[in-house]
C-alpha cells in the first residue's frame, strides 16, 4: 500500500446524535438491518474483508492471506498479508515493529534494519533469500494475525470508516473509501486518498452537506478511476467498474447480500 503520509485524524468528524422528543417505535428485523452501525458491523467487514480480498487475491477467503507474499513489480518491493502491506511503503515496517512489540525476538524481528533500509524503494537488500519462508513461518503465529488485524484497522479500516460516517455515507459508501485508502494510502499525493476524495468535493456535495449520496458516491468513483488510471500497475479499473459500481447502481446503499460481481474478469458471489 501507499505509504500513510498522515492518517485522516483531526480530519475527522464525529458523527452527531440526533436527539428525539419521542420514544422510537420498536426495531422490526428490516429497520435493525436497516439501522446497522455502518461497515463496522461484524457482518459488514466480514463482507468488505471477502471483497477486497476478491481484488487483491483473487480469493474471497481473506483470512488465508496472512501468510501472502510476492514482488508483484508494482515499485512498492514485497506485497504481503491481509491487505498487501508493502515493503517499500512503510505500512510492512509498521506491522513488524509492532508485531515486535508485541512478541519480541518474533522471526521478523531481526529484518527490521533491512525494513527500514529498504522503505521507500522496491530493494529487497537484506531481505532475501529468507525473508518469504519467514513471513509465512509468522503467519503461523495467532499474535503475527492479531497484528495484521490491528495494523489494518489502525491505518486503513477506522479512519475509512470514520471518514465515511461524517460525510453521511452508508455502508457501500463506506466500502468504497476503504478500498480506496487500500490502494492508494493517504498521503499527500494526486492520488491518495484524501486528494480523491477532494476531487470528489468538487463535482457533488456528500449528504452531510445535503447532497444525494448516489450523485456523490459516483463523483468519488469517478475520482477514483482516475487516480487508478495514473498508475499502469493500477490500471484496471474493474474492482469499481464491476464491482463497486455494479453494487451503486443497484441501490445497493447497505451492502446487503446477496451480492454478485466481477474483478479481473473472475466472477464473484456472496449469498
Amino acid at each position: 500500500m501507499l505509504a500513510i503520509g498522515a492518517l485522516l485524524g483531526s480530519a475527522l468528524i464525529a458523527v452527531p446524535v440526533a436527539a428525539h422528543a419521542t420514544a422510537a417505535p420498536a426495531p422490526t428485523a428490516e429497520t435493525s438491518v436497516a439501522a446497522a452501525a455502518g461497515l463496522d458491523d461484524p457482518a459488514k467487514k466480514e463482507i468488505a474483508m471477502q471483497i477486497v480480498s476478491s481484488a487483491e487475491n483473487s480469493s474471497l477467503d481473506w483470512k488465508a492471506q496472512y501468510k501472502y507474499i510476492e514482488d508483484i513489480d508494482d515499485g512498492r518491493g514485497y506485497t504481503a498479508g491481509i491487505i498487501g502491506f508493502c515493503s517499500g511503503t512503510g505500512d510492512m515496517l509498521d506491522l513488524v515493529e509492532y508485531y515486535t512489540q508485541v512478541k519480541p525476538g518474533n522471526v521478523l524481528a531481526k529484518y527490521l534494519p533491512a525494513l527500514r533500509r529498504v522503505d521507500g524503494s522496491d530493494s529487497h537488500a537484506g531481505l532475501d533469500p529468507n525473508f518469504t519462508k519467514d513471513w509465512a513461518k509468522a503467519a503461523q503465529d495467532a499474535q503475527f494475525k492479531k497484528a495484521q488485524d490491528h495494523e489494518r484497522d489502525r491505518v486503513y479500516f477506522n479512519p475509512s470508516v470514520q471518514q465515511g460516517k461524517a460525510d453521511g455515507v452508508g455502508v457501500l459508501g463506506q466500502f468504497i473509501y476503504y478500498d480506496a485508502i487500500v490502494m492508494h494510502g493517504d498521503g499527500t499525493d494526486s492520488t491518495s486518498f484524501r486528494n480523491i476524495r477532494k476531487r470528489a468535493l468538487s463535482k457533488a456535495k456528500p449528504p452531510s452537506q445535503g447532497g444525494n449520496e448516489t450523485a456523490y458516491l459516483n463523483a468519488f468513483l469517478d475520482a477514483r478511476v482516475w487516480a487508478m488510471k495514473q498508475e499502469e500497475a493500477h490500471s484496471d479499473t474493474s474492482r469499481v467498474d464491476t464491482a463497486q459500481r455494479v453494487f451503486l447502481k443497484k441501490g445497493n446503499l447497505n451492502l446487503n447480500t446477496p451480492l454478485d460481481w466481477k474483478v479481473y474478469g473472475d466472477s464473484f458471489h456472496i449469498g
